[in-house]
């Protein structure tokens, strides 16, 4: 953040990554709502936005190059947020992102670092599009389940972010890369607080604990997560192994995760996965 005013501040993000899905709109359209996200978590709301492109182009065309632009375009302009520039180098391997600018209250702002407490910890997106896009890959998601996951991912945090600002939210993240237990942990770590996640409350994209189940959809980022999460996390004996894997499947643009007051919790257009309780900063405890 930095401050401009009594009451106004800037916020700035970056975030840039390679395909995970094989159209080039939808992957723009992706990327740019993962990177718009991070603006989001804080309260804010994006403004300008520059593009960051690494592509091959003699290798590809400039007909996929411009798709993705226009996805990422599409998204920008939904959110209210103007591309006004851009870098591209050449690469062999296509990336792209924003770069963005956003603005904010700076009593307002949201951080991971205000959850009290009792407060009700909600998910505004499901999971599992990690799960999908892994399986995907290797040729077991069928495309009804990729066309759930594109509309989870191409979906802005803008409403989510405003109504987390109405109800009084104490905290809040993006759910992303680390997974649900990752960035939780990060969320209680910072807020000197310990939490509590009930598996069978967290939403899910249709078909994902079955890819879970068998291992079509677990990822290397996704047995990473979980080797992390051991560190901090205790399950319950009682809680299926497709559940452990979920709360730890990578997201990308994934839905933000609030700490609330619990009578409040409705509010948002989301659901309750668990609590904020006294405890070991950072830990969870998953029942």
């Amino acid at each position: 953040m930095f401050q401009i005013g009594p009451n106004l501040a800037l916020v700035q993000t970056v975030d840039f990554f390679t395909p995970i899905v094989d159209d080039p709109f939808d992957f723009g359209r992706i990327a740019a709502a993962n990177a718009l996200s991070d603006v989001y978590a804080m309260g804010g709301v994006p403004l300008t936005a520059l593009n960051l492109v690494a592509f091959p182009l003699e290798r590809l065309g400039g007909g996929v190059l411009r798709s993705i632009l226009e996805g990422g375009l599409a998204v920008a302009g939904a959110a209210g947020c103007s591309i006004v520039g851009g870098h591209s180098i050449d690469d062999p391997e296509p990336k792209y992102g924003l770069a963005v600018t956003g603005t904010v209250d700076p009593a307002k702002m949201l951080t991971n670092a205000g959850a009290r407490a009792g407060d009700a910890l909600v998910l505004t997106k499901p999971l599992g599009v990690g799960a999908i896009t892994t399986a995907h890959k290797r040729g077991v998601a069928d495309p009804d389940q990729l066309a759930d996951a594109v509309t989870v991912m191409v979906a802005l945090n803008a409403d989510a972010s405003r109504r987390a600002l109405a109800a009084g939210a104490h905290a809040a993240t993006d759910v992303t890369g680390f997974g649900l237990l990752g960035h939780l942990h990060g969320l209680g770590r910072e807020s000197g607080l310990a939490a509590e996640v009930r598996a069978e409350d967290v939403p899910v994209l249709r078909g994902v604990l079955d890819l879970l189940e068998d291992g079509d959809g677990v990822s290397g980022g996704g047995r990473n997560n979980r080797a992390y999460a051991d560190g901090f996390t205790t399950f319950a004996a009682d809680v299926p192994e497709s559940r452990r894997r979920l709360v730890c499947d990578p997201a990308t643009s994934g839905g933000l995760l609030v700490s609330l007051p619990a009578a409040r919790a409705g509010e948002l257009d989301g659901t309750v996965v668990g609590r904020m309780l006294d405890g070991e900063p950072g830990a969870i405890s998953v029942v």
